[in-house]
């Protein structure tokens, strides 16, 4: 039997009708779009007319659209960019507690390497950051604010707006990693988020892995993280890589305004989860319960550890995660988890269940059955 597949947090299959999208791009157009011959135009065109599709969809300009590897390389060029361009203004740099590690150690980087200092901003039992703490945070040397709109491994879904608003008050860059929020959260447009930089990736949304964006707001400066060539409005060097484009353009088009991810569907699948998890004395259920993504479940098991509970889960035929796919074989304690008041103990044995759109209640049924074996297993019985 094929196992039971809850870690759509980490990636997701690839759209049948996005591969099919992309697959022209493989084979007969498969030009260099930074050459001048015909086979070089051709696909010069399709990239442009990818961005534009793109840019229709968020309600942005074209060139305010920059093409990367994905939300890791986003994340980089974001903070990275934006901070040393700004070095003259100031060297104060705000971020959370709870970020993707692909946020906090560019932070930690240019703590430790480059003269900057960073606040870390606390969390509360929910993972939610109050934005008083940031209003508090700011100095006159802060430049740069970077918050999730919603953590990969508790859900937890942040007042992005507001948050936002307050920085461009404050006249402060504010960047938005919203790899998570894309295709699960309806986008209406881009400047939702009222930030300057916001970070996408097209895996996450059943697009392919390799591509993502980053949005940069006209006026916001950055300076280039991959030298070599003029490519991407001189933001990233390299050669385009045409069909994840195309395929992050298909996506963009299909599973945006009305995402990819069915909410409702998924939020009485969680549910009925959480309510068997909840029969178990040592499992405390993590994150926000109002304010969470509709397909993700955090819990941590009392007396166990987070490789003990995802091997179970494995050999019981459910592919699930300990938290960031990141920090995969990790045996630290969830520094999320941490950050919300949890204890190193219980931290360290994190579950995230991550339900897709293929996710069935048969196999929600299963995933009960899984749960009963593999929680129970561990002594805290019902």
């Amino acid at each position: 039997m094929n196992p039971i597949y809850l870690d759509y947090n980490a990636t997701t299959p690839l759209d049948v009708a996005v591969r099919e999208a992309m697959r022209p791009y493989f084979e007969g157009n498969y030009g260099n779009p930074s050459s001048i011959h015909r086979i070089g135009r051709q696909a010069r065109s399709a990239l442009d007319n990818a961005r534009d599709r793109i840019s229709k969809v968020w309600r942005c300009q074209p060139s305010e659209i920059v093409f990367t590897s994905g939300g890791t390389e986003s994340n980089n060029l974001a903070i990275l960019g934006a901070a040393r361009r700004g070095r003259g203004r100031g060297r104060h740099l705000i971020t959370s507690a709870i970020e993707h590690h692909s946020v906090l150690h560019c932070f930690q980087y240019l703590e430790r390497c480059e003269g900057f200092n960073v606040t870390y901003l606390p969390v509360d039992g929910q993972g939610l950051v109050d934005p008083d703490s940031l209003a508090a945070a700011v100095r006159p040397d802060t430049i740069l604010v970077s918050i999730m709109a919603a953590n990969n491994e508790v859900g937890t879904i942040q007042a992005i707006d507001q948050l936002g608003a307050l920085c461009s008050e404050r006249g402060l860059i504010f960047h938005t990693d919203a790899t998570q929020w894309f295709g699960k959260e309806p986008v209406v447009s881009v400047s939702q988020f009222n930030a300057s930089l916001v970070s996408v990736c097209a895996h996450k949304l059943y697009g392919p892995k390799g591509i993502g964006a980053l949005f940069i707001r006209s006026g916001t400066g950055l300076d280039s993280q991959i030298l070599g060539g003029g490519h991407e409005h001189e933001h990233r060097a390299g050669t385009e890589n045409l069909p994840g484009i195309i395929g992050l353009a298909e996506v963009c088009e299909r599973f945006l305004a009305e995402p990819v991810f069915p909410k409702a569907d998924l939020m009485a699948k969680v549910e009925a989860l959480r309510k068997h998890l909840k029969g178990y004395a040592g499992v405390t259920i993590q994150g926000s319960l109002e304010r969470s993504l509709a397909n993700t479940v955090a819990f941590t098991v009392k007396n166990s550890d987070n490789l003990t509970l995802v091997a179970g889960f494995d050999l019981a035929g459910v592919c699930v995660s300990s938290g960031s796919a990141c920090a995969a074989g990790s045996i630290q304690a969830s520094h999320v988890l941490l950050a919300m008041g949890v204890n190193p103990a219980e931290a360290n044995a994190l579950v995230r269940f991550s339900l897709g759109r293929e996710t069935s209640w048969k196999e929600v049924e299963m995933v009960k059955e899984a749960i009963d074996r593999v929680v129970g297993g561990q002594g805290d019985g019902q």
